[in-house]
């Protein structure tokens, strides 16, 4: 799910934009398309040959991500650890390592790009069209989900899927820290719909321009819409997205402003177990 809310705390939390979701990474770093910004299966129907040349690419892209990108994200998680372990979690800290997380996404979107075009530009008509009804299927299931609920219950449910993601890095949360949570998601309002509707506006450009994928103009048209995706979003998204990155990281400072020191020290424990995780990746191990 493609909230600014689910970015911005796993990006807060720990390096989640690699290992997506899961707290251990040797599973899911295997498969490259944790760390692509969408993803190709979800929504191509690929014959046996595209899928055999995608395989060698995302093996050559994995090897590059691990080798040249995840030393780095070593450090971020030192710097992210340290602010736990002296208990000085601010906004100017969470801030830069949002900044930092953001930087090593777009270059992970800049190295696939290539793949992305030349895969997209050898689809034929029909896998356009199955394409265009996995978008459109997306479109309505997250319409149900999100969207058609009462305001009240967007907002509940909101608060029970950000808990959802606390609970394993700093354990159960105090009524207290709860009810910080409660009023995040009150704060956010009516988000879910101007989200909705950036998705939708998306996905129809994306849509248009691999209709068009013989075209000259083809490799710049994807290009800017993967890496400059921000670029394309509606004016409604991009003022709750502002208000929702400013609303979470403030979140982020008052959780563990009243954190206990068992949670703190889950949380550093957390930030170990993916640290050990990279390090027992064998790329690393065999860099200079």
């Amino acid at each position: 799910m493609g909230f600014a809310t689910k970015t911005l705390t796993l990006l807060l939390l720990t390096v989640m934009l690699v290992i997506g979701g899961c707290t251990r990474i040797g599973l899911a770093y295997r498969h490259l398309d944790v760390i692509i910004p969408w993803s190709l299966n979800d929504y191509l129907d690929m014959n046996s040959t595209q899928k055999t040349w995608l395989d060698e690419r995302l093996k050559q892209q994995l090897s590059w991500h691990c080798t040249t990108q995840l030393p780095g994200y070593l450090t971020w998680l030192d710097r992210l650890q340290q602010m736990v372990e002296s208990n000085q979690v601010t906004e100017p800290e969470l801030k830069a390592r949002t900044a930092e997380a953001r930087q090593a996404i777009a270059q992970v979107t800049h190295e696939i790009t290539p793949s992305a075009v030349e895969l997209l530009r050898k689809l034929d008509d029909s896998q356009v069209q199955t394409m265009q009804e996995a978008f459109a299927k997306d479109l309505r299931e997250h319409q149900d989900e999100f969207v058609k609920p009462p305001l009240d219950k967007q907002i509940s449910d909101r608060a029970k899927r950000m808990e959802k993601r606390l609970v394993p890095w700093i354990g159960s949360l105090s009524p207290a820290q709860r009810q910080q949570v409660m009023s995040w998601s009150s704060n956010l309002g009516p988000q879910n719909q101007m989200w909705i509707d950036n998705r939708a506006h998306w996905q129809a450009m994306f849509v248009a321009a691999v209709q068009q994928r013989h075209t000259a103009d083809f490799p710049q048209r994807i290009t800017q819409l993967l890496q400059e995706r921000d670029s394309f979003w509606t004016a409604e998204y991009r003022q709750a997205y502002d208000h929702t990155e400013q609303a979470t990281t403030r979140l982020m400072v008052d959780l563990m402003a009243i954190s206990t020191p068992q949670q703190r020290q889950r949380l550093v424990e957390k930030i170990g177990e993916v640290r050990d995780d990279f390090n027992d990746m064998s790329c690393l191990k065999t860099t200079p």
